[in-house]
């Protein structure tokens, strides 16, 4: 296999399903763009289930370097793989790391990646905003004075 997938237009595999497909024996994957709708992946299911092994690997790998002790070697490498982490205080490293990989087993064990690009979406979004002064100012600096009474849920205001 040459490259991870190439793009294909959605109605190329409607109309030449066998041609389509065989793009698969050089693609890891094929992605199918639709027009009015988020595009699609085609995989083979070997291949799925070789993600899903490494994928496996890599959480347990990760919680074996914590549990052991070794959790500074995983502090180490953390900027190379996510180069935002600099911007991150130390102790939010920390929180990073042990939320990382509880969430990582957690995942695995549904077969349901979402959560861990969730909470690096999450992670990256807080290293923007320590990133920039001003707006780590604006988020973390209380309002002054009273701001008024507050209506209750559900009526109108």
């Amino acid at each position: 296999m040459t490259a991870a997938y190439e793009e294909i237009p959605f109605s190329e595999l409607l109309h030449r399903p066998a041609a389509t497909t065989s793009r698969l024996d050089a693609v890891r994957a094929l992605r199918l763009r639709r027009r009015d709708a988020g595009d699609l992946a085609l995989m083979r299911v070997d291949q799925l289930e070789q993600d899903s092994t490494v994928v496996d690997f890599t959480s347990r790998l990760l919680s074996g370097l914590v549990r052991t002790g070794n959790a500074a070697a995983l502090r180490a490498a953390l900027p190379e793989a996510l180069p935002w982490v600099t911007f991150l205080p130390d102790e939010d490293v920390d929180e990073l790391i042990g939320e990382l990989v509880d969430v990582a087993r957690g995942a695995v064990a549904l077969d349901n990646l979402a959560p861990i690009a969730l909470l690096l979406t999450q992670w990256r979004h807080t290293a923007e905003v320590h990133a920039d002064p001003a707006l780590y100012a604006a988020l973390t600096h209380e309002p002054e004075g009273d701001l008024g009474p507050v209506p209750r849920p559900g009526t109108p205001e």
